[in-house]
C-alpha cells in the first residue's frame, strides 16, 4: 500500500447506465492542495462526493491515512467540505454556524467559545458574530461555511466550486485567502472548479478530468505548458490549433519554410500545432505573412486576433503581446508571425 495520505485505485461510478467514474487511480500527499477540473459532467463532483462518502463507489477503493473508507458512511470519514451554496443554518448566527459542529461533539462550553473566537479572527469576521446569515455578504458568508468546516480540525478539506457563485472581484480575493489560509494550516485540500484560472492560480497540482477519468496529472505549470492531450491543450488556457503538413517525421510546413515537428509523424499527412497567444511574435523574420483582423485592450496586454496565409490556406491565429511592444498595432496592418521551436506541440487532427 502507498503512503500517500489519499491513495485512489481503479474507482468506478454508475448512475443506472450512465458510467460517471471509470477506472480512477490517484495519489494525494499529505499537505496538497489538489484542484479538480473540467467541463461540466466531466465527473469532478462524483469523484468529490465518492471520497466523501456521499455517494458510494461501485468498484475500486478510497484509502485516507492508511484506512480503508471507500464504504464507510460520511460520519466516519476525517473531512469537512465546503459547498458552493455554503449550506449555512439562516436561524443560527455567524458564531452559531461555526459552533454548531463543536457542539454536537460535546466540547465544554469554555472550549466551544474560545475555538470559535480563534476561527472568526482567522477568517477575518470578529464584527460579523452577531450577524445572521441573510445580513452578510456572498463572501462572507463563504468564510463562515470554511471556519464551520476547519473548526473541527479535519485531515481532509473538501471544497465543490465553492466560489462559482461569487462575483468576480471578491472571487478573486478570496482564493487568495483560501490559498494562503490551506498553507498556513497545511491541511489537505481537494477543490473541484471548472475554472480554469483557479486551478492554475491555487493548485499545486492539477487533476484534469474528461468523460470520468483522469486524462492528465501535474503542476499548473505542466498542465499549461506541457498538455498531454488537444482536450487539455484546449482547455486550460487560450491556445491556437493550427493544420500544418507533415514533411517528415521530424519537419512540418506551414508558411514558406519547414518548421521542426516536436514529435514524429507520418510523411504527407496533416497534423495541428498548438501554440499559446503569448508565445506569438508580431515581426519574426522569414515569419508567416498575416493581417491583423481586430484587436482587444486586456489592459496590460492587447489580444491581436490575426488572418495568416499559411501553406493550408488562409488560418486565423490569436496573439497576445505586452501593450507597450504592441500599442502601434491597428486593424488591416500587415505582421510576420513566428515563435521558438519550443513553443509548438503536435496533435493528430480531430473534430472540433
Amino acid at each position: 500500500m502507498t503512503h500517500s495520505y489519499l491513495h485512489i485505485e481503479y474507482l468506478d461510478k454508475h448512475f443506472g447506465a450512465f458510467q460517471a467514474l471509470r477506472s480512477i487511480s490517484l495519489s494525494i500527499e499529505k499537505g496538497e492542495f489538489i484542484c479538480f477540473l473540467g467541463p461540466s459532467g466531466c465527473g469532478k463532483t462524483t469523484l468529490l462526493r465518492a471520497i466523501a462518502g456521499l455517494d458510494l463507489a461501485d468498484a475500486g477503493s478510497i484509502h485516507q491515512d492508511g484506512r480503508n473508507i471507500t464504504q464507510l458512511p460520511p460520519q466516519q470519514r476525517d473531512f469537512g467540505i465546503v459547498f458552493q451554496s455554503y449550506a449555512l443554518f439562516p436561524n443560527l448566527t455567524v458564531a452559531q454556524n461555526i459552533a454548531f459542529g463543536l457542539e454536537n461533539r460535546g466540547l465544554p462550553r469554555e472550549e466551544v467559545a474560545l475555538r470559535v473566537a480563534e476561527w472568526l479572527s482567522l477568517v477575518g469576521l470578529s464584527r460579523e458574530s452577531h450577524k445572521y446569515p441573510s445580513q452578510i455578504s456572498g463572501g462572507q458568508q463563504q468564510r463562515v461555511a470554511l471556519a464551520r468546516a476547519l473548526a473541527l480540525s479535519p485531515g481532509l478539506l473538501l471544497l465543490d466550486e465553492p466560489l462559482s457563485a461569487l462575483d468576480a472581484l471578491v472571487r478573486h480575493h478570496l482564493r487568495t485567502e483560501i490559498r494562503a489560509l490551506q498553507q498556513r494550516l497545511g491541511i489537505t485540500t481537494i477543490m473541484v472548479t471548472h475554472d480554469q484560472e483557479e486551478a492554475l492560480t491555487m493548485a499545486d497540482r492539477i487533476v484534469v478530468m474528461e468523460q470520468g477519468q483522469v486524462v492528465q496529472v501535474g503542476t499548473p505549470s505542466e498542465i499549461y505548458h506541457h498538455p498531454a492531450s488537444r482536450f487539455v491543450a484546449s482547455f486550460v488556457g487560450n491556445m491556437n490549433f493550427l493544420e500544418a503538413l507533415v514533411l517528415s517525421e521530424r519537419e512540418v510546413r506551414l508558411g514558406s519554410h519547414p518548421l521542426p515537428l516536436p514529435n514524429q509523424a507520418r510523411a504527407g499527412g496533416c497534423i495541428e500545432l498548438a501554440i499559446r497567444p503569448e508565445a506569438i511574435t508580431l515581426d519574426a523574420e522569414g515569419g508567416i505573412p498575416a493581417v491583423i483582423e481586430q484587436v482587444e485592450f486586456l489592459g496590460a496586454a492587447l489580444r491581436l486576433h490575426c488572418r495568416a496565409d499559411t501553406y493550408c490556406g488562409p488560418q486565423r491565429i490569436t496573439v497576445q503581446r505586452p501593450f507597450d511592444e504592441a500599442r502601434h498595432s491597428r486593424v488591416g496592418s500587415r505582421c510576420h508571425l513566428g515563435w521558438p521551436a519550443s513553443a509548438m506541440q503536435a496533435f493528430a487532427q480531430e473534430a472540433v
